[in-house]
């Protein structure tokens, strides 16, 4: 009787460990090798693609870099105030992932305008009152069209990996970033059970320790 007692809390102990390994959340995008000497050998390692710097303006006219965001798990979108048709499912989508998130002082949403032309700060104000959404969990951000695609192509890397031919910044994707500013998760924002998803993805990231070597 014993030894069943003792195979029996070995094996939940097994699978234990191995539901364990399953909830870490890979690093996407583009991987370089990187040749180092560590104690006199020659090493490879991997260096995971990362966001650059950048700088914008939210809806509340308040200059925002990658500094802000420093330390921070947050997730990104691309998307236009007068959008007839993704945006508002996207963002009624996203509102589920603000509510979830909005105490959380080390979580952001940034969603970039892709029309800064017509989405002024003052456009993006009315658009953020009208979503419902207020402080510095969710900002909107403006600046140079641009600037704007440039870092598009940062977020996106590993939504073009799967399909090299396609044009994604208005394709409703939610890009999850770590605080290492790594690419960790691709959701679409038009579908509820991938939002789902990037809110238990989310809460994973809060578990994890801060230096992960994810693979």
């Amino acid at each position: 009787m014993r030894k069943s007692w003792i195979g029996i809390v070995i094996l939940i102990l097994f699978n234990a460990c191995k539901s364990n390994t399953k909830t870490a959340l890979p690093v996407l995008g583009y991987k370089t090798p990187v040749t180092k000497t560590v104690n006199g050998k020659t090493v490879t390692d991997t260096e995971y693609a990362t966001i650059p710097p950048f700088k914008f303006v939210n809806q509340y006219a308040d200059t925002i870099t990658q500094k802000n965001l420093d330390g921070k798990i947050y997730v990104a979108d691309f998307f236009f105030t007068t959008c007839p048709s993704i945006c508002p499912v996207m963002h009624r989508n996203m509102l589920n992932v603000y509510k979830e998130f909005k105490n959380d002082d080390n979580f952001r949403i940034i969603s970039h305008t892709i029309d800064p032309k017509y989405d002024t700060v003052p456009v993006l104000k009315r658009y953020a009152d009208k979503l419902g959404i207020a402080g510095n969990t969710w900002w909107l951000l403006h600046g140079e069209k641009g600037d704007t695609y440039k870092i598009a192509k940062s977020y996106l890397q590993s939504v073009s990996e799967k399909n090299p031919k396609g044009e994604y910044i208005h394709d409703g994707f939610f890009i999850l970033i770590d605080k290492q500013k790594r690419l960790r998760g691709t959701y679409e924002g038009t579908d509820p059970a991938e939002v789902t998803k990037l809110i238990a993805d989310i809460k994973t990231l809060k578990a994890e320790p801060d230096q992960i070597a994810a693979k």
